[in-house]
């Protein structure tokens, strides 16, 4: 089981009480505007995926590390942080992160503070040799905390994603283990 702690955030794995939190979030239009690919419409279809997360997290090759994401003095859930694991190889995991959280808790600076603690879990506690993760160019928020947390831009795809009715452009980012900054350091 995962459990981390920042200072402001308790990062956790799902619990099977957390259904409900997590269909609420992965359904909210606003929280998931920019990862519509992965929204949530129908409780069934949020069952199904829910219990998908649940089997997979005793597994020895466990694939989703997409964590719950709560305030520390009010235990209010604020999004899910995480990643997943695309591929193992001898060298280590190559995974694809991510994050999304409410509209309430944007700017203030919880979701770098989550995903730089994800980060140092997956490369110091989880054999993570290559995270990636992206945005589209007008999320600047979201590639704002990508840079804070030192992940690199690799590419800038020109009008390659269509979302919300015309093309976008993409920015792919990415973090080696080698890369890797503490904080804390």
């Amino acid at each position: 089981m995962i459990y981390l702690e920042t200072e402001r955030l308790i990062l956790r794995d799902y619990r099977e009480d957390d259904f409900d939190e997590y269909y609420r979030l992965k359904s909210d239009p606003k929280t998931m505007y920019y990862l519509q690919d992965i929204q949530l419409f129908t409780k069934e279809e949020a069952y199904e995926e829910f219990h998908e997360i649940l089997d997979d997290m005793p597994k020895l090759d466990r694939k989703f590390y997409f964590i719950h994401m709560e305030l520390k003095d009010s235990h209010e859930q604020v999004g899910s942080v995480g990643y997943t694991v695309m591929n193992d190889t001898p060298v280590g995991k190559i995974v694809g992160a991510g994050y999304f959280i409410y509209p309430k808790f944007w700017g203030k600076g919880y979701t770098t503070e989550a995903f730089q603690r994800v980060l140092e879990f997956a490369f110091s506690e989880n054999d993570v040799y290559r995270v990636s993760t992206g945005c589209l160019a007008e999320n600047i928020g979201s590639e704002r905390v990508m840079q804070k947390c030192g992940l690199i831009k690799e590419a800038e795809h020109i009008d390659y994603e269509w979302h919300d009715g015309k093309m976008k452009t993409r920015l792919e980012y990415r973090l080696l283990k080698r890369e890797f900054i503490r904080f804390d350091e």
